[in-house]
């Protein structure tokens, strides 16, 4: 891995995936000694670039890869974009519909490959690539994030309106409180499967055909659940809706990580980060005055219709920009086209994904690095908790205000108020911050350690008790109500900075296992979100509204040194924790090689081999230790000569799917290097 200087004095360091897609780790303005270590930009398309992630020489047992690199046009401005000309127009319906655009010029380019079934054409981006999701006009990418961040914010919504109208469904239906709840739990529950279900189908059909799918499927259930004739039948659709509905929440981050390069990512994954946030906040406020002007199934049929909306609108103007399948749908048209065999780079690299492979790594790893993994597992739980008591206010807040004052279903949704400025205040932070942390990045020439994300998360984790204890003994009928409202304040803005921290820092910690572990993350604190309301109303009844409300107020101040410990400690504690610590070796073998760390003679070796497909590994026999050798380069069918580039990525790729599509079997035992060359005979 070498660091490609650009015009400017940039260096951009890139690392490759399977999938023969290059993403950015780091980018920073070459230094003095930078530029003193020889790097040049390259002159040619194709370069003999050892991928060298760690030779056995220095660290026994990491595997080393050697293969000629074809730098992504996302990577090296071509000649034509350095002189304006970006890539071809073509109609945005084309963008929609045709997943596997062919033009002139993609069918003329010069592909790898003879065209047989021996020796397919390997299809990957060519320069200027109009079907490329990074050379989109940023008018697009932004008008797509902002049509994915509110589906988004309408799956969350969904979560919370339906408690604007739960009076009248007890009463028409004579359900208890605890029953009447459900309608919420249930739907957070569904948020469960996401993780699990809908993001590893996002590797095989897409993004766009999920979005689809899944988006109608929420629409339907909505507007079911608006003429249900029992509590059961309401429940059992808000359940099936909330389930389905998850899919944009796994999904819709990874089109934005499809769109930007990571320079520029930053700010759209803050903007999208609030939409979790802020749906939940706001869906009590419109379905309590739906709720109590035309009653509850009209709060269900208002979702119905803002999803419906947005379901259309979805389906006629999101592409698919998930490269992979873009890339295997471009292939089987031209082969189609052509009567040669076209194979995109991801398939021919890694072999076709399978069911069954995507889902036994997307069930069971999360699982193992939640509980073997005690920063995922203090982390999650802090997390959940937090999760849970915002979830747990959708039935307290009615009791408070609506019970303890008197207040209508509509006026008591206004009480979310506050919380939604502390949201609003904590993504205008964030924006702030990012300043600091691109200054620490650069004065670790472009590695900022995982505990600079910490500081807002330190903030906002003091900032989170404060905001509970203040709600706890201001909430009395006998105090103005804005003293409680306020006290929203300080608790939405210490929410989203510890969410921020806390994922941001477990992307960074966990690099090459990030999924998996946000999958973990994700799964635990909707199970908390789902359990924290049932229990609430029992709690309000037997402690009181100031005691009730004080126990998350503890619990949140419990966790409150946890961020501290991990900034401070954090490279000790990550040291000790297996999977943190191959994630951190990695790191630190990136860091070397950008340091010119190799040696002169160390290069003319690697150039020598260059064009060797061979890999070594140690086999150790622990079949459930992942260690860097048992993140394989060829799948069972292939041998040297198809052995394929290491399965390894950053936080720099997709945080939704970064270790799914290129560490998928990094949990299984490794094959030696002699079996390899008897399968490849």
């Amino acid at each position: 891995m070498k660091p490609i200087r650009q015009p400017n004095s940039v260096c951009h360091v890139v690392i490759a995936t399977p999938e023969g897609l290059f993403f950015i780790l780091k980018t920073f303005p070459l230094c003095a000694t930078t530029r003193s270590s020889g790097i040049s930009r390259t002159s040619s398309r194709l370069v003999n670039w050892p991928l060298d992630h760690c030779p056995a020489k220095r660290t026994p047992g990491l595997p080393r890869i050697n293969k000629p690199l074809l730098i992504s046009p996302t990577m090296e401005k071509s000649k034509d974009v350095e002189a304006g000309k970006g890539p071809s127009s073509i109609p945005h319906w084309r963008l929609v519909f045709d997943q596997g655009l062919v033009t002139d010029e993609v069918m003329n380019w010069k592909y790898a490959g003879s065209g047989t079934d021996e020796d397919p054409y390997v299809v990957n981006w060519i320069d200027n690539d109009p079907r490329n999701p990074m050379l989109f006009s940023k008018v697009k990418k932004w008008f797509l994030t902002a049509l994915v961040a509110i589906a988004t914010l309408a799956v969350a919504f969904v979560s919370s309106a339906y408690s604007g109208g739960i009076r009248e469904i007890l009463a028409e239906f004579g359900a208890s409180q605890e029953v009447g709840i459900l309608g919420v739990s249930l739907f957070v529950l569904g948020f469960a499967i996401g993780p699990l279900l809908w993001a590893p189908l996002s590797e095989i059909f897409g993004r766009q055909v999920l979005f689809v799918t899944t988006y109608g499927g929420l629409t339907a259930f909505n507007a079911g659940a608006a003429g249900s004739n029992s509590m059961a039948t309401l429940i059992v659709l808000r359940f099936f809706a909330g389930a389905i509905g998850s899919s944009p929440l796994t999904n819709a981050g990874g089109v934005i990580a499809d769109m930007f390069s990571a320079q520029e990512r930053g700010l759209a994954m803050t903007l999208f980060a609030a939409a979790p946030f802020m749906g939940p906040v706001l869906g009590p406020i419109v379905g309590g005055f739906v709720g109590q002007t035309v009653g509850w199934r009209w709060v269900e049929g208002v979702m119905a219709i803002f999803t419906g909306v947005l379901w259309i609108i979805g389906s006629l103007l999101i592409p698919e920009t998930y490269p992979p399948v873009l890339l295997r749908k471009r292939a089987a048209k031209m082969s189609k086209m052509t009567g040669k065999v076209y194979r995109s780079k991801g398939d021919v690299d890694q072999g076709p994904t399978t069911f069954g492979k995507v889902f036994s790594t997307s069930l069971l790893r999360p699982w193992v690095l939640l509980f073997r993994e005690p920063i995922v597992f203090l982390l999650s739980i802090y997390m959940a908790i937090i999760y849970g008591t915002l979830y747990m206010l959708f039935a307290a807040f009615p009791i408070v205000y609506q019970q303890g004052r008197g207040w209508s279903q509509g006026i008591g949704g206004l009480a979310f108020l506050g919380v939604a400025v502390g949201m609003l205040m904590a993504v205008a932070y964030s924006v702030w911050d990012n300043k600091r942390y691109v200054k620490v990045s650069t004065e670790n020439q472009g590695f900022a350690p995982p505990e600079a994300r910490l500081p807002p998360c330190i903030l906002g984790g003091i900032c989170l008790p404060i905001g509970l204890f203040w709600f706890a003994w201001t909430n009395s009928p006998s105090i103005h109500f804005m003293a409680s409202i306020a006290a929203g304040v300080p608790f939405g803005f210490g929410m989203v900075l510890v969410f921020l921290g806390i994922m941001n820092y477990l992307i960074d910690a966990y690099t090459i296992f990030a999924a998996s572990v946000l999958a973990a993350n994700s799964v635990l604190r909707s199970l908390f979100g789902a359990a924290f309301p049932l229990f609430t109303s029992q709690m309000y009844d037997n402690l009181g509204i100031h005691w009730a409300s004080t126990i998350p107020a503890f619990l949140a101040l419990l966790c409150v040194p946890m961020p501290f410990l991990f900034y401070k400690f954090g490279p000790k504690i990550r040291e000790n924790c297996k999977y943190a610590k191959q994630s951190m070796e990695f790191m630190r073998n990136m860091q070397k090689q950008m340091a010119g760390g190799e040696s002169k003679e160390d290069e003319e070796k690697e150039e020598q081999e260059a064009f060797d497909y061979s890999y070594e590994s140690e086999s150790h026999g622990d079949a459930e230790t992942p260690k860097f050798e048992e993140i394989k380069t060829g799948n069972d069918s292939q041998g040297l000569g198809g052995a394929r580039l290491s399965r390894t990525s950053t936080y720099e790729h997709s945080p939704y799917d970064i270790d799914r599509v290129n560490t998928r079997e990094s949990f299984t035992k490794p094959r030696s290097r002699a079996s390899s060359l008897r399968r490849g005979a």
